[in-house]
């Protein structure tokens, strides 16, 4: 499966650390770049209290124009943000209510790029995305870990998000 692709960045600084990584990522790739700390989205709840916010209108778009979704998070606490966490739980507006949308997660490729202050990814880290791609139909391509040393994204950071293009563009050729 050839296709478009978007990075979505879920960090609570948009600047930071995990910006400089996406935004690399973006130029290298020709992929568009989300940025979820610009949107207000409200957290799940089982009345959809939340449901006019900037989620369904933006969850729509991204099934509708892209192909492959790499979330770029940074590693807070030894798992995803925050904000990255809400999105994923947001998608459950969309497995019990107009569940069309949700439905066409299938078949789309997701990928994970972490930044964090190790140059070691964390042991589990990506066992939610693997687990959530799975349960949604979706092709987990990979993950990649990334760091900066001095505001700088150095050489082996940089090979690791070659490589995660390279393993998603593996995943699209065989699926």
């Amino acid at each position: 499966m050839e296709g478009n692709g978007v990075i979505i960045l879920g960090s609570s600084r948009g600047d930071g650390n995990t910006s400089i990584v996406a935004n690399y990522y973006a130029q290298t790739t020709g992929y568009d770049l989300l940025d979820l700390g610009g949107l207000n989205i409200g957290h799940y709840d089982y009345n959809f209290k939340n449901s006019n916010d900037d989620f369904k209108p933006t969850f729509k778009e991204l099934v509708t124009k892209y192909d492959i979704m790499i979330f770029a998070t940074p590693v807070y606490w030894y798992t995803m943000s925050g904000v990255l966490k809400v999105f994923f739980d947001r998608i459950s507006d969309f497995l019990t209510h107009e569940k069309e949308w949700g439905r066409k997660l299938r078949g789309k490729t997701m990928a994970v790029l972490s930044c964090g202050s190790d140059d070691l990814p964390i042991e589990g880290f990506i066992i939610p995305f693997e687990k959530s791609a799975d349960y949604l139909g979706m092709n987990f391509a990979g993950y990649q870990h990334t760091w900066l040393n001095r505001g700088q994204l150095g050489d082996q950071a940089k090979e690791n998000i070659h490589l995660l293009q390279t393993q998603i563009e593996s995943v699209n050729t065989n699926s």
